[in-house]
């Protein structure tokens, strides 16, 4: 049960990651994925950048990981990383821009994704 809610946490954490260029641009990834989900169906063409399907693929396994009765590791690790692509070159633009803000959001995503890591390599059996 702690791995789903962990794996929950991953999910919710990565939506609120901060986006901020120009003078006046920013958005948070949640509505990111909102006008992504929009221009799906209309401009499909506009959404096949790495840095979009990656990171939407890590919410989709997270996602898939919360409905299965046993919750499978290599899942969640794939989501991860495939999350932590984009958030973790959030973070390091955060620390080059000292965006406090940038910095802030990606933390909680960062420390939750190492938590999962740690519970789930405690909780391996042995061979």
């Amino acid at each position: 049960m702690k791995s789903k809610i962990l794996n929950l946490l991953l999910i919710l954490t990565s939506l609120i990651g901060y986006l901020e260029w120009g003078k006046s641009n920013h958005l948070f990834l949640f509505q990111v994925e909102m006008e992504l989900f929009s221009k799906m169906f209309t401009h499909p063409s506009t959404v096949l950048h790495p840095f979009v399907l990656l990171p939407f693929l890590g919410q989709l396994l997270l996602l898939i990981t919360l409905f299965q009765s046993t919750t499978k590791r290599t899942l969640t690790f794939i989501g991860i990383v495939a999350l932590t692509l984009l958030l973790g070159f959030m973070f390091v633009i955060g620390v080059m821009s000292l965006n406090i803000k940038i910095l802030g959001s990606t933390i909680p995503f960062l420390v939750v994704a190492i938590l999962t890591i740690s519970y789930n390599f405690k909780n391996v059996t042995p061979v």
